[in-house]
Parts: C-alpha cells; structure tokens; sequence
C-alpha cells in the first residue's frame, strides 16, 4: 500500500500558540511526522515523495491574493522594525467584505484567523509540499488504486479560501476533491478530526458537487466555536451538502461508530465514488486537546467501516498530536 511524503514539510516548525491567553510552543511539530510514518510503514504503507503539479490546483481552492500572502508575508514581516520571527495577528477585520490594508500587520489580520497559525520562513514552503501530497494522493487514487495515504503537514481543514488558521495554511483535503472533481469523479469529504473542518465547509457550502461531512466534538464549547453546529446544512446549490454531526465531549467508541454510520450513509446517498477521509487522529482519548475519548480499538471500527463502504479511499492527515498512543492509532486505521 502507498503513502505519499515529503521532507519539506519538516522545515515549518511554529514556536508559539496562544491557548487562554498562555503562549507555549505549538503542538503540530514536525516530530508528528516521525510518529506517523513509524505507524502507517508498520501497518506495511511504503512511503514515496509527492510529484509537483504545480500552483494550479491549490489555486482551483485559495485566491490568487492568499496564495500571494502566504509567499510574501515573512519577508515582509522582516523588514518591520522589532518584528517578532513569526507572523502573528494582533488586529482583525470584522467582516471578510472589510477594506484590505496594504500593511503587512493588517494583512495578517486579514489572513489569519487565529494565533495559531504563525509563519516562519519555512511555512510556505512545507504547506507547498503539504498540498502537493494530497494531490499526488488524489491522483493515483483517481487512477484506480486504493488506501493511499497522503502524510500532510501542516493540515489543512481549517483553512479557508483565503483564511489561514488553526495551524492550518492551504486546505489539503479540499484541493484533492477538487482535483478529483476535475478528473470527473464526484468526490465526498469524510472528516473525522475532533475539530470540525470549518475551513473545509466554508470553501464547498454554497457548492452541490462536492459533499462535506464532519464528526467531531460539539462547537457550542470547543474549537472552533463558530462553525460546526448541526443546523449548518450548506447554501444555494448547497443546500444539503454539508452534514456536521456534533458529539458531545468526551464521547467514546461506541456512540463515535453510531455517529460514522449516519455520516457514511450520507455519504452513499450523495453517490459518491471516492472518499477524501480528512483523517484527525485527535480524536484519541489520549490526544492533548482531550476532546473526545477513541481508543485504540475505536480507530480499528473506524478503519473496518471505510474498508466496507467499497469506496476509493484517499487519507489525508489532519490532527492527531504527541502521545504515546498516536502511531499505535494511525496503525490500528490504517491496517483496518
């Protein structure tokens, strides 16, 4: 079985993240990629490097502008007397339609959701590569083989079309459907990461041809707070496209395969011939963010119901962080 990695995507390294008004360092290090891989080679995936298929398909998802941003911002950045090493918003617009600043302090404002999604001056280049995995991924899996694993990082499903945030920078699992899409495939993404993939729903929810659907811990109390209540059914063409099904915290395996049973109906009744699974680990009861509680067996049963569902399977990695249980549990999916 196949896993597509790049080492570029070890070189963004983000020091800081600011939870409750404490900074430490942030928890998506470059050290997740030495567990994931240990995993999934232990679970008998082979690893390969991403081909480079250019900007054209991460454009098909983030404007022109973003994409512009996120190349330039740090070196911008830089030449701001006192600047701190990393970007990091300290100002926001209140709305998206708000006028767009040409300062660099204002466009990270702009871009930037959070302040969990500094920039180095490697970020751009990791979150390059990181996308370029997911789109290698799509395309073999497009070409008929199955169970690849893209090995994405930084993630992406909190990135939106022109919004960077929760450690998230260009939207992998997006820009595979949206490559599949292209392809002439009808593509459903499955996320399963204990956050909801708001950046995902923004960039599909007022589009019928691509189905967004999304387990993770309830919104009204947990990151990311705005998006993911079970109401937020999609609009215009939308209409019924997006299926968020919100757990309350600390919700276990057996509650967990109930709610991926309803979603992966779902997902058969959009007709889908290809599940992208936006695939968080941080769902694991041993995960930092300790908002659900899957164990290890859990993420067996969510790996046994993919298998079942008789899709074309493309994983792209999303959450999941440091714990003594994380490669154990990307190997118990993977080898399910």
């Amino acid at each position: 079985m196949k896993a597509i990695l790049d080492d570029r995507q070890r070189k963004h390294d983000p020091q800081n993240f600011m939870a409750n008004g404490v900074i430490s360092r942030s928890p998506e290090q470059p050290a997740r990629i030495d567990v994931l891989k240990s995993g999934a080679q232990a679970a008998g995936y082979a690893f390969a490097e991403p081909k480079d298929a250019g900007l054209g398909p991460i454009a098909a998802i983030h404007t022109a502008e973003y994409l512009s941003f996120l190349k330039t911002i740090h070196a911008r950045w830089t030449r701001i007397d006192g600047a701190a090493p990393e970007v990091i918003p300290n100002i926001h617009p209140a709305n998206r339609t708000d006028s767009y600043p040409k300062s660099a302090i204002g466009q990270a404002g702009y871009h930037q959701a959070d302040t969990a999604c500094p920039i180095s001056e490697h970020t751009w280049l990791s979150a390059y590569w990181s996308a370029q995995t997911a789109i290698t991924g799509a395309d073999l899996v497009s070409g008929g083989e199955n169970n690849i694993y893209a090995l994405c990082r930084p993630p992406g499903h909190h990135a939106f079309t022109d919004l960077a945030g929760g450690f998230c920078f260009l939207n992998n699992a997006a820009i595979a459907a949206e490559r599949l899409r292209q392809k002439g495939h009808r593509p459903a993404i499955l996320d399963v990461d204990v956050h909801h993939g708001n950046g995902t729903q923004g960039i599909f929810y007022r589009r019928g041809d691509v189905l967004t659907v999304s387990i993770h811990a309830d919104p009204a109390r947990f990151y990311p707070f705005f998006w993911g209540h079970a109401h937020e059914r999609g609009e215009g063409e939308g209409l019924g496209a997006n299926f968020n099904l919100p757990l309350q915290r600390g919700t276990g395996d057996d509650d967990y395969i109930k709610a991926l049973d309803i979603a992966l109906a779902r997902v058969a009744d959009f007709g889908a011939d290809i599940l992208v699974v936006a695939l968080g680990l941080d769902a694991s009861i041993d995960d930092p963010f300790q908002g659900l509680a899957i164990t290890y067996e859990g993420f067996r049963r969510i790996g046994d119901r993919l298998r079942n569902t008789g899709l074309l399977l493309l994983l792209v990695q999303e959450g999941g962080y440091l714990s003594e249980t994380l490669g154990d549990n990307l190997n118990a999916l993977l080898k399910a």
